[in-house]
């Protein structure tokens, strides 16, 4: 267990420093940010003067715009914290190899034997404090034996005296009340602490006496567990370590136990690095620059190869492109374009980064050309099987389908992927909701037929129109008058009854169920008339579309 050294390390405003450093100008203002929990809206993150003025992370938004009016908020982005918490994780990546997230806002790291390489660890805590204070972030930090005292110390650590954490098994005053019988009468010696200008660091070994004047929130234990124990007059570490294991996992459950073993080291806790992110780009230098459209193309040939080969050895498939053209001059260009569906083949990609390669500007000459597939997914491979005949309809299929998905990249490179739509059956009985209109380049076409509807609809549909009529008759009027004309009826086929959804409060629907007809006028105008028999709105006649 003295072998092994572990580091913590907590941003506790991560998310009000990350918008900070996103703002050109000083802020003197308070700032907070400001996220959702349970339909609340509360304050997750603060920035030094926010905490002046007496606020706190948890606290609802309006209790603190009601003691600090002034105060800044900027709403919580978990996307973008969870990103900057990974750069940050690359950074740590200097002190360690083993170094994994704690979300939202914290990082582990595994020192064993490279603390000496940074002149010992209060040297390294020293280095990350002068780091941290580049980068504007306020960082707590713990070192010790174990995943579990590290993380105690970083954030519970800041009540223990620096120099030194002496601890009397005979002091009854120190004990609670369910633990005084049980005191030790013996003596500990003092325990010598290191601290840092970010953290503590635990001295190899002694973890007990270090983390056993802790509240118990250091054991990462669940609130209703410490309040459960808290009623017991147990709020240290220490006051749970002298019980009877036994009675203590019966009565909290073996949760606590697990989690006072791990931080003493009595159960391992590895920290699992994140690993490396799947990164797949390719890049050509040319000895002189480039302007030519045809030199150009030739280069990007040559990157589509080799990205295809780091793709299929990989499994993935690319879905954007992005092809960077770095100018003499120092300037760059991108251009990027996506896929309708992922794909590890250059023949698929290359006309694509053809339609757009007329947008690069070479300027003074192209020094280097650099294509990455900068949104990838995994490709499974598929195995087609049975007689010729079925193996030749499955490759006609897969042929036709893969068509269609060039032709919507195609379309999305030269008007935009989410220009490209297509449109699903949606699950109403309500002629406005009959379909649904998702992206070409993110969904995939409906498998089975179009549900046919219970009678024939019309060709063009649009909001329904009065149409001027006796309101109180549900037949079809023989003359009625709609878009300032006089129509006479010729011959007219229905109803059909069409209700919304119950369990939707659709404005459209509040003038109540509806009787639709199919009529022509003797002009040869074929409509689509209804009734709507009224409920929370007036009802009467109304023209809902046109048939061919």
């Amino acid at each position: 267990m003295a072998d092994r050294r572990i580091l913590s390390l907590w941003f506790p405003r991560l998310g009000a420093e990350r918008a900070l450093r996103r703002r050109r100008e000083a802020l003197d203002m308070p700032l907070a940010v400001v996220g959702d929990r349970n339909g609340a809206q509360v304050l997750t993150s603060l920035d030094p003067v926010a905490e002046g003025r007496g606020l706190f992370r948890g606290q609802p938004l309006r209790d603190a715009m009601a003691i600090c009016p002034a105060l800044v908020t900027v709403t919580q982005d978990d996307k973008a914290e969870s990103a900057f918490l990974d750069v940050l994780l690359r950074w740590a990546g200097k002190f360690s190899p083993w170094v994994a997230t704690e979300p939202p806002d914290a990082l582990v790291v595994d020192l064993t034997g490279c603390a000496h390489l940074f002149g010992g660890e209060s040297a390294l805590l020293d280095q990350i404090a002068q780091d941290c204070a580049g980068l504007g972030l306020s960082v707590r930090a713990g070192i010790a034996d174990t995943l579990g005292a590290a993380w105690a110390l970083a954030r519970y650590g800041g009540g223990l005296v620096a120099a030194s954490v002496t601890r009397s098994g005979n002091d009854i005053a120190q004990e609670a009340h369910a633990t005084r019988s049980r005191a030790a009468t013996t003596r500990r010696a003092p325990v010598a602490m290191t601290a840092a200008s970010v953290g503590l660091i635990a001295p190899p070994g002694r973890l007990r006496p270090v983390i056993g004047q802790l509240p118990l929130a250091a054991l990462r234990l669940d609130a209703a567990s410490i309040e459960g124990l808290a009623q017991l007059g147990l709020r240290r570490i220490d006051d749970i370590a002298v019980l009877p294991r036994a009675a203590l996992a019966r009565r909290f459950g073996a949760s606590v136990l697990r989690r006072l073993d791990q931080a003493l080291g009595m159960e391992p806790e590895p920290v699992t690095p994140a690993g490396a992110p799947l990164h797949f780009a390719a890049r050509i230098s040319f000895p002189d620059p480039i302007g030519l459209a045809d030199d150009l193309a030739a280069g990007v040939d040559r990157l589509l190869d080799a990205l295809a080969l780091r793709l299929q050895a990989r499994g993935h498939g690319a879905r954007r492109v992005r092809l960077q053209a770095f100018r003499t001059d120092g300037s760059a260009q991108a251009i990027e374009v996506g896929l309708a569906r992922a794909s590890d083949r250059a023949d698929r990609i290359r006309p694509l980064l053809a339609l757009k390669l007329p947008e690069v500007e070479a300027g003074f000459g192209i020094d280097i050309l650099r294509l990455s597939a900068v949104q990838t997914e995994p490709l499974t491979p598929v195995q087609h099987r049975g007689h010729l005949d079925a193996g030749m309809a499955v490759t006609t299929r897969a042929a036709q389908d893969m068509a269609l998905e060039d032709l919507i990249g195609r379309l999305g490179a030269r008007l935009g992927a989410e220009a490209v739509t297509r449109l699903h059956p949606g699950q109403s009985h309500a002629p406005e909701k009959a379909a649904v209109i998702l992206q070409a380049a993110w969904s995939d076409p409906h498998p089975a037929p179009w549900p046919r509807p219970r009678a024939p609809r019309p060709l063009i549909l649009f909001r329904p129109e009065p149409v001027t009529a006796p309101e109180d008759d549900p037949t079809p009027p023989a003359r009625f008058r709609w878009r300032r004309r006089d129509l006479a009826l010729r011959v007219a086929a229905g109803p059909e009854r069409i209700a919304p959804e119950w369990w939707l409060d659709d404005p459209d629907w509040r003038s109540g169920p509806r009787d639709y007809w199919r009529v022509e006028t003797d002009g040869g105008e074929r409509l689509w008339l209804f009734f709507a028999h009224g409920a929370d709105m007036p009802g009467g006649w109304f023209c809902h579309g046109q048939f061919a």
